[in-house]
């Protein structure tokens, strides 16, 4: 059965930072790409951060130069460096797994959702 729990939400003022870290188990973490995700109620959602099994990365526009998606296979857990936080960052944050990160859209892998509000 596959988990993926994420951490490390919480509130931060403007220009603030945080650690997200995802911890999955039931499945091979170190095949799979990883994401961000991050969804506000009525919004659609948006994905913030890829990293793929080989360690390559992509980001949104939006969060380029201040967020950094990082992985560690020997603990099964990924995560997000949030720095220089903006109000609009404010969001339930998701972390999904897919065997392919072409596939993440689709996938049925998705962790509970940690809160981050960047109040300004």
């Amino acid at each position: 059965q596959v988990q993926l729990v994420e951490s490390g939400g919480g509130s931060v003022q403007s220009g603030g930072s945080l650690k997200l870290s995802c911890a999955g188990s039931g499945f091979t973490f170190s095949s799979y790409c990883l994401a961000w995700f991050r969804q506000n109620p009525g919004i659609e959602r948006e994905g913030v951060a890829t990293i793929d099994s080989d360690g390559s990365t992509t980001y949104a526009d939006s969060v380029k130069g201040r967020f950094t998606i990082t992985r560690d296979n020997a603990y099964n857990t990924v995560y997000l460096v949030m720095n220089s936080l903006k109000p609009e960052d404010t969001a339930t944050y998701y972390c999904v797994a897919a065997f392919s990160c072409s596939w993440l859209d689709d996938s049925h892998y998705w962790g509970q959702g940690t809160r981050v509000t960047v109040s300004s």
